[in-house]
């Protein structure tokens, strides 16, 4: 049997019992760290599926080991936070996050978000893996076997949710996706434990990195009221 490795990175050991129980429970071999250090190290040892990373740690906190882990892994980042304003939540996500959860949270809440990462990762491994394909718009390529993106020739490094946001609206050209549709088909989930300030971050990221003017985008345009697109 495959085990599916968790690390929790939280400077305090109550919430990193808490999770550990829940997350064991669920069949999940969890690993803990106590800052953005430990956390480093044990991604140096261990294959890590995903990442439960809170925000506020002594020594490297979580902004800044987000964007250490970005530079060389693509495993999915859950951010845990006790901060609620929306600023803060823009400021994860465009570390690289893939999701953004506020303290005190609901245990079964943070489980289905687990869920649904690891299911949006399964799927977008074997469906890359299944594709070899490339998908050319003007300067913009990208290659979903290599989980690569060029733009004017130059490799641009996304997340692992910002590509699959990508790959979709590319592969449906023309077709106008709302925020729920796009946060149901990439985070493959149901459910309603989101905002539409997550799918909206990402897709201002994917634009700050793929686009010569961000906001006047030539490739991901937004249909007011309706949702994003990019054109035939």
């Amino acid at each position: 049997m495959t085990h599916i490795n968790i690390l929790v990175v939280d400077d305090d050991p109550e919430i990193r019992d808490v999770l550990h129980v829940y997350l064991r429970n669920e069949g999940y071999r969890v690993l803990e760290a106590e800052d953005g250090v430990q956390a480093l190290e044990i991604l140096q040892q261990e294959k890590i599926n995903l990442i439960i990373l809170d925000v506020m740690m002594p020594n490297l906190d979580g902004i800044k080991a987000c964007l250490r882990i970005r530079e060389e892994f693509e495993i999915p980042i859950i951010m845990l936070s006790a901060k609620e304003e929306p600023l803060d939540k823009i400021i994860g996500l465009s570390t690289g996050a893939d999701d953004y959860v506020t303290k005190p949270f609901n245990s079964l809440e943070l489980i289905a978000r687990v869920k649904a990462q690891l299911r949006r990762q399964q799927f977008s491994t074997s469906s890359h893996n299944a594709d070899p394909s490339e998908i050319v718009i003007d300067d913009l390529v990208i290659n979903k076997k290599q989980h690569k993106i060029t733009v004017h020739g130059k490799d641009i490094s996304l997340t692992p949710i910002e590509f699959s946001i990508l790959v979709l609206l590319a592969t449906y050209r023309g077709q106008v996706f709302n925020i729920d549709t796009i946060y149901q088909k990439v985070w493959k989930d149901q459910t309603a434990f989101y905002s539409e300030n997550t799918v909206m971050v990402h897709i201002r990221n994917i634009r700050d990195k793929i686009e010569i003017k961000p906001r006047e985008p030539q490739y991901i345009k937004t249909v007011w009221g309706v949702g994003y697109k990019i054109d035939k």
